[in-house]
């Protein structure tokens, strides 16, 4: 076992640091050829948004994957399951079945309905420029919680990885990871996004089976065995519910509104929405889900092996101790069972995590922008140089890197899982309720929708801002304050309701007349794909 962190992990670690940055250093030069290589088809809004439709399912399936298995799902459930065994688990849980209501509920639908962004399928019945810039604002909005989650475990990971333990060193490892986020997504597009999340889905999943048996192996293929050798060292808290949430009533409301959060969150979550833009057919797309289901489901089987295989080998008071906080329990169980080579490979494969969830993040947002509010808001859908609409999605991309290498500097030290969960809460209250609403419900309007959007994004934010995830708390962003006036740390259990009640009111309430051939037209395209084909080639 790692007795401790310092001095022998840490100088573990730090010897070894040219080799973990040799190792991600030839990740980043790989995928950068084939970034440029994808980007020289890169020319109109399809090919920077959708990559030109060009992917099979299987393909897309892979790249949904490693856009969906983000650092929150390898660091943070790893890490959480380490420290709190059952509680931490349900992050796994909750990932799973959300991934499944998003399936069901929306993707294939919004797919069928839209061309690139949320925006167009809100303005496939409603006043168009109200809703297109709602739906980007939520969406940047979105981008920007989830971007934070990355760039913290890029920080921690990295602190882990060279022995950074001050802040300034860290601040500098995360403007770096901002800056090769950005050159991703300028040169390459979707379609170098995609490649990079293939690969990086591919790496994430190998290297997580591969410790999985072999931290397996060790107990002789005996899950029972790992669990109580987890316990025999962390306490049999690790077995069963209440380590982090079950203490006080108030834990126990904010395991609800955490469980809200992640199962309904991923249905409004924009950047994996938007994967299923990029294949060309409706079938292709149902290809996609199968392939998608079987990979994420494989891996979040394996944080099971991994959580308790860091609790039971390196043991939680040295995770929690470690730079990088929980979020290092997967590197440490590298560096315990493999030594030097496998943290280095594992550590590479993390890092890969992170830039092509970031990747992926930043050209959503910066889509939603060009296309929403530029394209179709500022422009009025008469934008005479079809490449400025990608020129200015570029220019977004820059100011979205810039802000959340701000915000992952604040974050940095927070449980990446924690910090997903904020943006699942503000996907699940801001987008979601209007996005079911319009596919499914007649009457629903223009004002409602706003109200949705609007109420629900502004319910989520204030709740978030003063609660203890911000304040008030040891573990808070800024725990040397205390504005903390609401109780929860994740505001799903509140912000979600008021949404669906903002969306039914301010439909209700308003005079403003609802198009029913219109919703005919989009309940048989969403439901059929008819015309969506032609509808989303122009």
């Amino acid at each position: 076992m790692i007795a401790a962190l310092s001095p022998l992990a840490q100088s573990k670690t730090a010897d070894n640091s040219l080799l973990n940055i040799a190792i991600f250093g030839l990740f980043v030069v790989v995928t950068m050829v084939i970034v440029f290589r994808a980007s020289r088809n890169t020319k109109t809004a399809s090919d920077y948004y959708a990559a030109g439709r060009a992917f099979t399912g299987p393909q897309n399936g892979i790249a949904i994957a490693g856009d969906y298995l983000s650092a929150a799902s390898f660091l943070g459930i790893a890490g959480a399951i380490a420290v709190y065994g059952y509680d931490g688990f349900l992050y796994s849980i909750g990932f799973l079945v959300a991934w499944l209501v998003a399936l069901l509920l929306v993707a294939e639908l919004l797919r069928n309905t839209g061309k690139y962004t949320m925006g167009d399928v809100l303005s496939f019945r409603m006043k168009e420029r109200p809703v297109r810039t709602a739906a980007s604002l939520s969406t940047l909005a979105v981008t920007f919680f989830y971007l934070l989650a990355q760039m913290a475990g890029a920080g921690g990971l990295v602190a882990l990885l060279l022995g950074i333990t001050n802040k300034a060193g860290q601040a500098a490892v995360i403007a770096v990871v901002g800056a090769l986020m950005i050159l991703y997504v300028l040169v390459g597009g979707m379609k170098g996004t995609t490649w990079v999340q293939i690969i990086k889905a591919a790496l994430l999943i190998a290297g997580a089976f591969v410790m999985t048996v072999w931290v397996l192996g060790m107990y002789g293929f005996n899950l029972s065995g790992l669990l109580g050798a987890a316990a025999d060292v962390g306490g049999d808290k690790l077995l069963n519910p209440g380590a982090q949430y079950g203490k006080t009533e108030t834990s126990k409301l904010d395991f609800v509104s955490l469980g809200i959060a992640l199962v309904l969150g991923t249905a409004g979550l924009p950047h994996v929405l938007m994967r299923f833009y990029t294949v060309p057919t409706a079938k292709e797309a149902r290809r996609s889900v199968v392939w998608a289901i079987w990979l994420i489901g494989l891996f979040y089987l394996f944080t099971l092996v991994l959580g308790y295989g860091a609790g039971a080998l390196v043991g939680s008071d040295v995770i929690k101790k470690a730079p990088g906080g929980v979020n290092s329990a997967a590197p440490l169980l590298a560096l315990e069972i493999g030594g030097p080579l496998l943290l280095g490979f594992i550590s590479a494969v993390a890092f890969a995590t992170i830039l092509a969830v970031v990747a992926g993040l930043t050209i959503t947002a910066s889509a939603s922008f060009a296309h929403d509010i530029y394209a179709n808001v500022i422009k009025k859908g008469a934008v005479e140089d079809k490449g400025q609409e990608v020129k200015v999605a570029r220019i977004t991309a820059v100011v979205i890197g810039i802000v959340s290498i701000l915000g992952g500097i604040a974050a940095n030290g927070q449980n990446v899982a924690f910090l997903v969960a904020l943006a699942f809460a503000v996907a699940a209250s801001a987008n979601l309720p209007t996005l079911l609403y319009s596919l499914f419900w007649k009457r629903f309007n223009t004002t409602g929708a706003l109200w949705s959007i609007y109420g629900g994004l502004a319910v989520t934010i204030v709740l978030i801002v003063f609660s203890p995830a911000v304040s008030g708390a040891e573990d808070a962003m800024f725990p040397s304050l205390d504005f903390a006036l609401f109780p929860l740390k994740n505001p799903g259990l509140v912000s979600i309701p008021v949404s669906f009640l903002l969306g039914y009111l301010g439909t209700v309430l308003s005079k403003e007349p609802f198009n029913s051939e219109k919703y005919a037209e989009m309940e048989v395209r969403s439901l059929t794909g008819a015309g969506a084909e032609k509808a989303i080639s122009h």
